[in-house]
């Protein structure tokens, strides 16, 4: 019998791929350039995150959220105990001495949904913001490099970088959809220096919000570079899945800029014959 990746039951890595293809996005397919062990390894990364994720954006009441968030912290330290409750975390336990990830990485994802669970972010301090965007997205950085391949310092910046980079693109992205939900994430300091006020009520047709996006955009294309620069201090092979993920939202950032901030209600996407681009540029390099 051939083994499987991982060493994994087939059972297992079955469960946690449906889970990610049933998310309906394009990780699933980007993800298959990477060899089967580091491919599977990041199906059940993402399979733990969309999970986490799932529990924070629940219509359940705050007190079941918080008692599903703490059962997910209770099995991510059983995984260094060895113990695994399902297929999701049994995949990650062979995963996890494989590629050295580490608790406090998955703990911080977790932190970061615990906060979009409590809280309805409204025009967080800039520290704040940050602090949100490494638990969501460094976080998952830095667990995701180590998968494909590569636990230096180097990649511990790409992590740092290029999830912020992703986050601030997101967020700029998303700026209507969140301000409907009563949210925004701009950062308190860049609105206060643009006369805007923080009510979601009224953002949208501020007529300084502009200027606080092109300057959230500046930050965004600052950490693309420190991003760039780092990956060239990292393994070039583990980095392909880095550079395909950093080029496409850089890509989609400019794509955004191009369309102007006033007209916020025109969504914003690339073409598929774009990320097809670009997936062979930077993936195949």
């Amino acid at each position: 019998m051939a083994a499987t990746p991982l060493g994994a039951a087939q059972a297992d890595l079955d469960a946690v791929e449906a889970i990610v293809r049933a998310a309906g996005t394009s990780f699933y397919r980007g993800m298959r350039i990477l060899p089967p062990d580091r491919r599977h390894a990041m199906y059940a990364i993402y399979a733990f995150c969309r999970l986490v994720d799932d529990i924070a954006d629940d219509a359940g009441s705050l007190e079941e959220k918080r008692r599903g968030l703490s059962a997910w912290r209770d099995r991510i330290m059983a995984l260094y105990r060895g113990e695994a409750d399902g297929p999701v975390t049994r995949v990650l336990a062979l995963a996890v001495p494989r590629f050295q990830l580490r608790a406090e990485d998955f703990i911080a994802v977790i932190d970061g949904m615990q906060t979009d669970a409590e809280t309805v972010i409204v025009a967080p301090g800039m520290a704040a913001l940050d602090l949100y965007c490494d638990r969501v997205a460094s976080a998952v950085g830095r667990l995701s490099v180590r998968a494909f391949g590569d636990t230096s310092p180097a990649a511990d910046r790409v992590a740092y970088n290029l999830g912020r980079a992703l986050q601030l693109t997101n967020i700029l992205r998303d700026i209507k959809e969140d301000a409907e939900r009563g949210r925004i994430y701009l950062p308190r300091e860049y609105l206060d220096a643009a006369g805007v006020t923080a009510d979601p009520r009224s953002i949208l047709t501020a007529p300084g919000l502009p200027a606080v996006c092109a300057r959230l955009a500046e930050r965004a294309h600052g950490y693309f570079r420190d991003a760039h620069a780092a990956m060239a201090l990292c393994d070039h092979t583990a980095m392909k899945p880095a550079r395909v993920m950093g080029a496409t939202y850089d890509s989609l950032l400019s794509a955004l800029e191009r369309r102007g901030w006033r007209r916020l209600d025109q969504p914003v996407s690339l073409a598929k014959w774009r990320k097809l681009w670009l997936a062979c540029r930077y993936g195949l390099l």
